[in-house]
């Protein structure tokens, strides 16, 4: 074999591939056992060696020196191994090195097999160990095609894939259009490492953010969390460490040229740049800017907060279709339920009057309730003993008295609800009787169009039921005895 030619092919092939130079010589080597074997059997023992010094790949046939040959292809004669070598003795075993280039045609064939599959393989591998690292990254490549609604992206050595859910709605691109997209996923599967994309995820928003303000990479202002609808609105979340540095002003950049840079990468999407809070309640309030907040009553339990806003800024708080308070519930990891100030007045207006409707319990008693955070019976049925021992002069056997009293008054509660629901329903079928017997009424005396007399005949006039009663009995049958008088007249 051409020495030049295998340390080339090698080297142009590990360049172009980038694959490990030891994966294309351990390629090398299996194929040419393959095809050593291919040629003079499967039970040859063979050894493939390459010379990194003289890039030469030599093929070696051992066998055993025995007194008794039994295995031509294994074994060989003292005699005969003394030729080879002088000093050998019974139980050595003697390699002799062959020539490739009788292995013939179908050997070779074979050999390129082996060759071809083990590059596939070892450039499926080199890609997916470049890309694993990169995992969560940002990368341009270039639009290639579409599949199915999803977006082949060229990336030079391979492609990646850009699913419909993680595309911005609305978002068209053609092929050969450059495309920027975050590294969400790099997949090793049988067909080759597949690579997943993303241009929706909110870490392609925080990258965008790295990528456009220094202070972020510097380690002064950091992204807390961020919230997306994809092409229509964000929210971000930024603290910085140094009390001279406002994080927010770092992120909107002189005359807002940061931020733009940002939107325009994602096709005009709004982003809200917040300031981040220790505070839960405080981060809350600014996640809903620009609404203002009246009070905040949080539930750590539940990890739940009811947001009081005054009447004219509780669409704003809301958002359009509920937009504004979903992004502020993913960026604060809290349950948020938006009231205006007049709503929650009623709730609570009723719920002090639902407590002092409960028997035995006064104003007073009411009132001292209140103060410990029970604003109704139902708050009341749920709690414990412990919990409203808490109140002023409350004993255990009183409170679980009330407990008890106001579980009896929610059940009737219900069952007056109910009852008054299936009052409705009887009440609507009962209305819904009447209307059926006219309409069926007027279907019986409708008279199909045509001839105007005809349906000036059909047309009852007054006293037309007397008539035709008085006329069916005119015509009705008569009986035997009338019979016998009519033939008796008949014969006179």
């Amino acid at each position: 074999m051409f020495v030049a030619d295998i340390k080339r092919v090698v080297e142009q092939v590990s360049r172009d591939k980038g694959i490990d130079r030891e994966v294309l010589i351990r390629a090398l080597e299996e194929a040419l056992k393959s095809a050593a074997r291919k040629k003079f059997g499967s039970k040859i023992d063979i050894e493939v060696q390459y010379s990194e010094e003289t890039g030469e790949i030599e093929v070696f046939q051992f066998k055993d020196v025995v007194e008794v040959v039994e295995d031509p292809t294994l074994e060989v004669t003292l005699e005969e191994g003394r030729e080879l070598d002088a000093e050998c003795e019974i139980g050595d075993s003697l390699g002799t090195k062959m020539d490739t280039s009788t292995f013939g045609r179908i050997a070779a064939q074979s050999a390129k097999q082996v060759i071809i599959q083990k590059m596939k393989d070892a450039e499926k591998d080199a890609v997916y160990a470049n890309f694993i690292d990169r995992k969560g990254e940002i990368i341009n490549g270039i639009v290639q095609r579409m599949d199915r609604g999803d977006i082949i992206v060229n990336l030079g050595h391979t492609e990646g894939v850009l699913p419909v859910r993680e595309q911005v709605p609305r978002e068209g691109y053609r092929r050969g259009d450059r495309i920027r997209a975050y590294i969400l996923d790099v997949l090793h599967e049988s067909r080759g490492p597949q690579i997943i994309l993303s241009r929706a995820h909110p870490e392609f928003l925080i990258l965008l953010f790295k990528t456009e303000v220094p202070e972020i990479s510097e380690g002064i202002v950091s992204i807390m969390g961020a919230a997306r609808e994809p092409g229509v609105r964000a929210k971000i979340a930024v603290s910085s460490n140094n009390s001279d540095i406002d994080p927010v002003g770092a992120c909107v950049g002189m005359k807002g040229s940061r931020v733009q840079n940002v939107v325009q990468e994602l096709r005009g999407e709004k982003i809200d740049i917040i300031p981040w809070h220790v505070d839960a309640a405080k981060y809350v309030c600014n996640a809903l800017a620009p609404a203002e907040i009246s009070r905040v009553i949080i539930d750590e339990t539940n990890r739940a907060m009811e947001v009081i806003v005054p009447d004219d800024f509780l669409s704003i708080a809301i958002g359009k279709r509920g937009q504004n308070v979903r992004l502020a519930s993913r960026l604060t990891g809290w349950h948020l339920d938006v009231q205006s100030e007049t709503k929650y007045n009623e709730t609570m207006r009723s719920g002090y009057e639902s407590i002092v409707a409960l028997p035995g319990v006064g104003v007073s008693l009411a009132d001292a309730l209140y103060e410990k955070g029970f604003f109704s019976t139902e708050e009341i049925s749920i709690a414990s003993v412990e919990d409203l021992m808490q109140v002023r002069d409350m004993t255990a056997e009183a409170a679980q008295e009330l407990i008890d009293v106001a579980r009896q008054a929610i059940l009737e509660a219900e069952a007056e609800a109910e009852a008054e629901a299936l009052a409705e329903a009887e009440g609507e079928i009962d209305e819904e009787e009447p209307e059926r017997a006219e309409a069926e009424n007027d279907e019986a005396v409708a008279v199909p169009e045509g001839d105007p007399e005809t349906a000036e005949d059909a047309v009852p006039e007054e006293g037309a039921s007397e008539a035709k009663t008085d006329a069916a009995v005119s015509e009705t049958p008569p009986t035997n005895g009338e019979d016998a008088e009519a033939d008796h007249e008949t014969l006179q």
